[in-house]
């Protein structure tokens, strides 16, 4: 067990050093080069840069789906490597909602059964599932389509869904990567207002990785990124 951090109490992210290469040493390339980061409760940030400069990959290592190399990554308090590989499992299962560009929908599941999913698994009542499915998807304006499988949805409609998935659990912590890539400006726009209210009517964390204008509009702060190393 490695020594935590002693962190602040409004810390619900924060990373220390954090290394991350790709290839080998004729085509290596540093994705995270010595990153450390700080983000607090009810942050709506966004990780910012071009192409390549390692946003995508510091959220994929903020939410335990890939390694580093070396560095310390806390959540809410918690270092996820002292975490076995079922622990972190349940730990994003519990703690960390997540949206991505593809969506990543189940096909089979109708919106609300996709939304219901993850309560299910943390063995939440049928009821409570119900209920807590019903206003979600209230909030995100899908009341008459909650029936409707995911072929059966517009992309901004499903993206809605995602969004209800990730928020329906109570999690500390939304990471977004690329939210709005595949919607059009109008869809984008509403579903960015959404997940701001939802953001200052709950408190919970997002952190985006983007590089949507309308996105950055609307961050609380940016988080810049070139050649994996954070800039001012």
């Amino acid at each position: 067990m490695s020594t935590q951090l002693k962190l602040d109490s409004q810390s619900v992210i924060q990373t220390k050093h954090l290394c991350k290469s790709y290839g080998d040493k004729d085509t290596l390339v540093k994705a995270l080069d010595d990153v450390t980061l700080d983000v607090k409760r009810g942050e709506f940030s966004a990780i910012v840069g071009p192409s390549g400069s390692g946003k995508s990959t510091l959220l994929q290592m903020i939410g335990g789906l890939d390694e580093s190399d070396s560095g310390e990554i806390f959540l809410a308090g918690n270092n996820i490597a002292d975490l076995s590989s079922s622990a972190l499992t349940q730990y994003r299962r519990d703690h960390i909602g997540f949206i991505f560009q593809s969506y990543n929908l189940i096909p089979v599941l109708s919106a609300a059964e996709n939304v219901e999913y993850i309560m299910l698994l943390q063995g939440i009542d049928k009821a409570e599932r119900k209920e807590r499915t019903f206003e979600i998807l209230k909030q995100v304006g899908l009341i008459g389509r909650e029936n409707r499988r995911p072929g059966q949805l517009s992309g901004g409609q499903q993206q809605r869904v995602a969004v209800a998935r990730a928020m329906v659990s109570k999690p500390d912590i939304i990471l977004a990567d690329e939210p709005t890539a595949n919607l059009d400006s109008k869809t984008g726009v509403e579903l960015l207002d959404m997940m701001k209210e939802l953001n200052e009517v709950h408190n919970m964390t997002f952190l985006f990785s983007t590089h949507d204008p309308k996105i950055m509009d609307r961050a609380s702060r940016l988080i810049k990124m070139v050649d994996g190393k954070l800039t001012k």
